[in-house]
């Protein structure tokens, strides 16, 4: 039965990352502490990427993402990052999608400055197709790269994949159109994590798509993974629909890609 603290150990994070950024002020960029703030949080399970393969050196980013997922087996699931820009890049993710813990592709388009809807990244989605993975993508409205038209379009092409819209669009002023491409594609997931994000905005996605539609996500070690939950957990909705938010919605869509 849903309540007021169903989600304190359950919490289900769809948006992290592990490594540090080299225009991000991150205080402690070790596993060790970020797992020391999911304890405190009630996060029973963070799905992450590394930040070296997010921003230049997939390949590299990838094998530090396997060997922590082997340090920390069900605290950590993995997004493979998927480069465009290399020729190799779809037998490696054949392999890494492969690999324990590892349930997902991590798209950013906006870093390797490729459409979402572009042909790069193509192989990308038909490997997970196949393989039933998770697709989380940098969304971000107004962006010539990650603009939620484009989840639309791709969307449209791979109905079978679930595609995760991270930051619901970033802004404000995108949010009703991350809303419209979630009510138009049934696999568009809207995953919340962003600065710019409030309680009201938050009530007004669950509102407008419907809380089984979106996933939180804490964009941590870029954020701060407390800041995000607390968000959620003081915004005002209902106990069933926060309970989707922290872990329902992910939970559906990890049983499909394992």
């Amino acid at each position: 039965m849903s309540g007021p603290d169903a989600w304190r150990g359950k919490v289900i994070d769809a948006h992290g990352h592990l490594g540090g950024w080299f225009n991000f002020a991150i205080a402690d960029t070790s596993t060790e502490s970020l797992v020391a703030v999911m304890d405190r949080c009630g996060v029973a399970t963070m799905c992450v990427s590394h930040l070296l393969g997010v921003g230049p050196d997939a390949r590299a980013g990838n094998a530090l993402l396997l060997a922590e997922l082997a340090r920390w087996p069900g605290r950590f699931l993995g997004y493979a990052v998927y480069d465009p820009h290399d020729p190799e890049a779809p037998g490696r993710l054949r392999d890494l999608l492969g690999e324990p813990g590892v349930i997902g592709v991590k798209l950013h388009p906006d870093t390797h400055e490729h459409r979402l809807d572009g042909p790069g990244y193509e192989p990308a989605f038909a490997l997970a197709a196949a393989s039933g993975a998770i697709v989380l993508s940098h969304g971000e409205y107004g962006s010539p790269w990650s603009d939620p038209a484009r989840f639309a379009t791709v969307a449209g092409r791979h109905p079978a994949v679930p595609l995760l819209m991270g930051h619901a669009g970033l802004w404000p002023s995108g949010f009703a159109a991350a809303a419209d491409v979630a009510e138009r594609r049934p696999n568009v997931v809207l995953e919340i994590c962003g600065s710019r994000m409030t309680a009201r905005h938050l009530a007004r996605l669950v509102s407008a798509v419907g809380a089984d539609r979106m996933v939180f996500g804490s964009d941590a070690l870029f954020l701060d993974l407390r800041v995000g939950l607390g968000r959620v957990v003081l915004a005002p909705l209902d106990p069933a629909d926060r309970d989707l938010l922290l872990f329902g919605t992910m939970t559906r869509l990890l049983e499909g890609a394992r």
